[in-house]
């Protein structure tokens, strides 16, 4: 399709894969260069045909992203401009003169075009040591798992899991050849019990994906089973990692400003300043931090694997993506682990918290949250373009479901432990003759229509924003003053829920009891009839 023709600004859908960000960064270009709308512009007394400025190329591009289900309806402006000064960098477009390379590019009439080719980046050929490494794997595991003098009824290879009349029929016959040959149980290596931990969740992992193999976004090399079972096993009773190694922790300021954030303003006691600006110290306090960190919260080695994970993000997928990431979450280094938990719990509540104090001049506490923290959780080694778009689609996804994803999953230890035991008995040589618990089974919805997929739009965590917005608006002890001003910030901080509860003018202005803008008729007297005096 030739440069500026029109087209729906509709995600094609990048499939689960390497380098998964690079080829969304093709889709999206590919997407710029044959929908943005080329015309004629004026500028200093001169005509140039074919050309697009770079304010119509914003609003354009911002659109685009903002529809795409890659990147989601929390994409900036702000955002936008910077992916487009990529596009500069990368020669995806020039200025009128075919100048590119830098990064001049703002939100103003500036003109640009498309250069006759516009660039596809090529994803990087896998390194072969990375390949080499999957199939050692392969060849080893076979061996890492045999066990002298196995069961003669051992069952054949089945796919992934057993059915439900094999399981039973095995389990029968396991019982009693347990009671005859309780004496051949063999012990199990520490080696054993990790190895199996890592085939079980590599396992789960690529069925609830639903991918032929994870060899593509994931060495199983770098599973660490030792990760999987502490972060397991030490928690506390609201689910977060407790690390014996204190030195491993968020230093004690920090964790006093996170929790004084987090509770506020019920944590801002007579013992904490209250100067103006207070909030904002403490914020900038604990963003330096995270900033600071040498490498982000998800590391650099799983970066690829959680970008795959991204295409999942759609309403009829959420399952899917949740349990995909709770996965994910748990082969976590546990400090990096403990350190996320703790930061979601942070800006979850306070982006839901309509006390809290404004923290940017111009950003809502959400918007501030996901642009201050994204690259803090997710990015790669290597600087890739689209980075910040893809961080920000993932931080704004644990936000809403952080408890879910961030939770350890009973099934998980259960799978483990039962194949361990028939591991130990013989009635199994290695991982791949089957897992003994059930896998996680997902119903696909049939294509849905626009107006559907509106109404789903709303999370769980969007009903209960909407559900405090109910509580503002019926709060009869707040002053009629502080209601508008609370209400005002809810609009600007959430302006869709807003505005399905408030769909006029009037259904809002009944809110306050307000005068309307239109008199009513005042009541019509019939005017009595004088007769005329003269005759």
């Amino acid at each position: 399709m030739p440069p500026g023709a029109d087209r729906p600004m509709e995600s094609r859908g990048v499939p689960p894969g390497p380098y998964r960000a690079t080829k969304l960064w093709n889709e999206v270009t590919t997407s710029f260069r044959a929908g943005m709308p080329l015309r004629k512009h004026r500028q200093h007394f001169k005509k140039y045909g074919n050309c697009f400025t770079a304010g119509e190329a914003v609003d354009w591009l911002y659109d685009l992203l903002r529809n795409n289900s890659n990147f989601g309806p929390e994409v900036t402006r702000q955002q936008t401009i910077q992916l487009l000064r990529k596009f500069l960098k990368n020669h995806v477009i020039e200025d009128i003169k075919g100048r590119w390379g830098s990064e001049n590019v703002d939100d103003n009439n500036q003109l640009f075009r498309f250069p006759a080719a516009s660039p596809l980046k090529t994803p990087p050929r896998r390194h072969p040591e990375l390949r080499k490494n999957i199939e050692n794997f392969s060849k080893d595991k076979d061996s890492i798992f045999k066990l002298r003098n196995l069961s003669r009824r051992t069952p054949k290879k089945h796919g992934l899991h057993l059915s439900q009349e094999n399981a039973e029929k095995i389990k029968h016959e396991i019982i009693k050849e347990d009671q005859e040959n309780a004496a051949d149980n063999r012990e199990l290596s520490q080696e054993n019990v990790e190895e199996v931990w890592r085939y079980v969740i590599l396992i789960y992992l690529q069925t609830i994906l639903g991918v032929p193999s994870l060899e593509e976004v994931i060495n199983p090399k770098q599973v660490i089973p030792q990760y999987i079972m502490y972060n397991m096993a030490n928690t506390s009773k609201h689910g977060v990692v407790i690390l014996q190694n204190k030195s491993d922790d968020l230093p004690h300021w920090v964790l006093s400003a996170m929790k004084c954030l987090a509770n506020w303003p019920r944590s801002n006691d007579m013992n904490n300043p209250t100067y103006v600006g207070f909030e904002r110290d403490v914020f900038r306090t604990i963003a330096d931090y995270f900033l600071d960190l040498p490498e982000p919260l998800l590391t650099f080695e799983y970066y690829e694997l959680f970008v795959n994970i991204l295409g999942l993000l759609q309403p009829h997928l959420e399952r899917v993506a949740i349990d995909a990431l709770q996965l994910c979450c748990l082969l976590l280094p546990p400090p990096n682990r403990r350190k996320l938990q703790l930061l979601m719990r942070m800006i979850s509540r306070m982006s839901q918290n309509v006390d809290m104090p404004k923290l940017h001049d111009t950003m809502g506490t959400r918007s501030l949250m996901i642009h201050t923290f994204s690259r803090c959780v997710l990015c790669c080694a290597e600087e890739v373009d689209l980075d910040e778009l893809l961080a920000g689609r993932l931080v704004s996804f644990l936000m809403d479901h952080h408890q879910e994803i961030l939770q350890v999953p009973s099934y998980l230890q259960t799978a483990v432990e039962k194949h361990l035991d028939y591991l130990k008995k013989g009635h199994i040589e290695n991982p791949g003759d089957g897992l003994f618990a059930p896998l996680p089974t997902y119903s696909y919805c049939k294509q849905i229509s626009a107006q559907e997929f509106d109404e789903q739009k709303v999370s769980t965590s969007q009903a209960a924003i909407a559900e405090l917005l109910e509580n503002i608006i019926k709060n009869r002890s707040l002053p009629l003053k502080e209601k508008r001003k609370k209400l005002k910030q809810f609009q600007k901080e959430y302006p869709l829920i807003y505005q399905k509860r408030f769909p006029t003018t009037e259904s809002e202005a009944a809110l306050f009891g307000d005068k309307p803008t239109i008199k009513q008729p005042m009541l019509i007297l019939r005017k009595p009839k004088f007769r005329s005096l003269r005759y």
